[in-house]
């Protein structure tokens, strides 16, 4: 499973490293990433997203309905 939110399409990042003395060595910025089960009212259904912080904000302030119609148009969702 990949660390990218199913609803931000948030991934993790690559970077540097740096100490010092200056010296870059390769490092990953991961996202803040939850296995998370939600109710999904329109269905009645239960569903698990792999949703990061910004993710679960996005849901308690537009709804599942509307979050999960946003990431489906943008390409984010994955089985």
């Amino acid at each position: 499973m990949s660390k990218i939110c199913q609803i931000t399409g948030k991934k993790a990042q690559s970077g540097c490293n740096v100490s010092h003395s200056k010296r870059h060595t390769k490092r990953s910025f991961d996202v803040n990433l939850f296995h998370k089960k939600f109710y999904w009212v329109e269905q009645d259904c239960w569903i698990s997203l792999n949703v990061s912080a910004a993710g679960l904000r996005t849901i308690n302030k537009i709804g599942l309905d509307a979050a999960l119609k946003q990431a489906a148009e943008k390409g984010y969702l994955y089985e």
